[in-house]
């Protein structure tokens, strides 16, 4: 018997029990497939009990399983006829023929005008009947979480933007790590730990057999995010500014906001309720929608605070869209600047995410070439992919 011939043996089977009110479930047809597969019944008798022990689930069943496969594999008898003595009377309750469990199905079913139908059809046939009337059935419905984090940020209303706050915080922002000036003990250091050494064998009294190694620290990188607020950026300014507190949660991060002058807002919204962060912030940074100066901001940050320590192999995210009112070469300049301090520069548009989008903005097209990511941030689903340029190493 091939694959072929037992999956069709077993579908026609499984139908026509079921058609008899036998409630026959897609796994015990599973289990008789296999069954065949495994036995690969060669008599008659072996094909019966194969498909009654896989198919039939209680003993009310088994007469209308025989009288079923015996219409359809013609030929074959209830092996139990050939058991014990033909003459001896019927015992009570073994007469062939529909058991009394099974009387009130196969009543619903030949209530039908003698159609072998399942008694299950007429729920089938309901439901056919809907579709072609029109309905239509929701087989799945997406969560209010994966709709807010596929929706643009210039799109959310007061109270999604509330439910975006608990959603960004739980973004993991990690950058990668970086060998620090401290050292510790290990056994299996690369520098060899010359005064805990002779410690040792003067403690024994003898030469220094045992050496001590030591290795250096490794730390996280200090993250430092720069956002723009001005007006072009006013849509997306209030879902940021929960990114930068998201950001500043870390104890090696930095938050600065610019439109035309730099704010640092690192105190101001560390360790701070979400809403009074907001407040704190636009109260501390009084240029908030105003016009944009990228490149006196970078200026600023690059004097005051990037060759100071702050940027120093840093990661260094910017959200902006890149608009600059003034002289994009001094963009260009500071971004050059930046570059050979940071370990690694990433820049955010939220205009990025649409397909016309093309890197034109004066303030844009000089900084780009001094940009280690590009990423649209317009939405969570796109934040999560600054976090993983954020995390990623050089």
């Amino acid at each position: 018997m091939t694959d072929w011939d037992a999956a069709a043996l077993v579908v026609t089977l499984s139908r026509a029990l079921r058609g008899a009110g036998v409630p026959v479930t897609p796994d015990r047809s599973v289990v008789a497939a296999e069954a065949l597969m495994v036995l690969r019944p060669q008599t008659r008798d072996q094909l019966y009990w194969a498909f009654r022990t896989s198919l039939v689930a209680s003993h009310e069943q088994v007469a209308v399983f025989n009288r079923v496969f015996a219409a359809l594999v013609d030929g074959i008898a209830d092996p139990s006829d050939s058991r014990g003595d033909p003459n001896a009377p019927a015992s009570v309750g073994a007469e062939p023929g529909p058991r009394r469990a099974d009387q009130a199905r196969l009543r619903s079913v030949e209530s039908g005008g003698g159609d072998t139908a399942s008694p299950w059809a007429g729920s089938a046939e309901e439901s056919e009947r809907s579709d072609d009337a029109g309905a239509e059935m929701v087989l799945a419905a997406a969560s209010p979480h994966e709709l807010l984090a596929g929706k643009s940020f210039d799109q959310l209303g007061p109270e999604e933007l509330a439910d975006l706050r608990r959603l960004m915080a739980m973004l993991t922002l990690s950058p990668p790590l970086r060998r620090s000036r401290r050292v510790r003990r290990s056994r299996r250091g690369d520098q060899l730990d010359v005064r805990t050494t002779l410690r040792r064998g003067i403690r024994a009294g003898d030469y220094p057999t045992r050496l001590a190694w030591r290795r250096r620290r490794m730390q996280p990188r200090r993250l430092v995010v720069i956002c723009d607020v001005s007006g072009s950026m006013e849509p997306y300014a209030r879902a940021y500014l929960q990114f930068l507190q998201c950001a500043v949660g870390g104890s090696n991060a930095e938050a600065f906001v610019f439109a035309t002058r730099l704010t640092r807002l690192t105190r101001v919204m560390r360790k701070a309720p979400a809403a009074v962060a907001m407040q704190r912030a636009a109260k501390a940074a009084p240029d908030w929608s105003s016009g944009t100066r990228i490149g006196h901001a970078l200026r600023t940050f690059n004097r005051e605070y990037g060759s100071r320590g702050m940027a120093r192999d840093a990661v260094v995210a910017i959200l902006s869209d890149g608009w600059e009112v003034g002289d994009p070469r001094e963009v260009g300049q500071e971004m050059a600047r930046l570059k050979r301090l940071a370990y690694r520069v990433v820049w955010v548009n939220p205009h990025k995410a649409s397909p016309h989008f093309a890197p034109l903005a004066g303030g844009m097209a000089a900084a780009l070439p001094y940009c280690d990511a590009f990423a649209s941030g317009h939405n969570l689903t796109a934040m999560r992919e600054v976090a993983a340029a954020i995390a990623a190493r050089r």
